[in-house]
């Protein structure tokens, strides 16, 4: 039987438009993660499949799920006898700010493996990573706005 899963999650508000934002996340060009790159096979939708390419690494497979347009998704990896996943739930606060909520949910009979190696990368930088993207996010709609006059 499997443990509980193991659950790392931070929110923080970002003055992007509810509409610029899930934009934005789901653009996989914006993902920013160095030394870590990204690919994804077709459109972002449920079902596609991506890639995380490190240096010197064997690439690591993904594939996006729970794919409610505008409002969340979640990327899943498998992992042996396990599951990471990512979910980002996107909501408003009003026209002008959004709610991003970044969870990291490690689950399966052979969790046990992985878990420090999770919590030793996730945890201690959830918070700083998700700051990151917020600023990226209102920095790429201000630029729009202005390209906009």
């Amino acid at each position: 039987m499997a443990d509980t899963p193991l659950v790392l999650e931070h929110s923080i508000e970002a003055d992007v438009s509810p509409a610029f934002a899930w934009k934005f996340r789901t653009d996989i060009t914006t993902w920013s993660d160095p030394p870590a790159t990204f690919q994804l096979d077709g459109p972002f939708v449920e079902g596609s499949r991506g890639l995380t390419l490190m240096p010197g690494q064997e690439p690591l497979a993904w594939w996006i799920r729970d794919v409610r347009h505008g409002d969340s998704f979640a990327i899943e990896m498998p992992l042996d006898q396990a599951t990471l996943r990512f979910e980002w739930h996107l909501g408003a606060v009003s026209e002008r700010r959004t709610k991003l909520t970044h969870r990291v949910i490690l689950a399966g009979d052979n969790m046990g493996t992985y878990r420090k190696q999770v919590e030793d990368g996730f945890g201690p930088n959830l918070a700083a990573g998700l700051e990151k993207i917020a600023e990226a996010m209102v920095a790429a709609e201000n630029a729009a706005r202005t390209r906009a006059g």
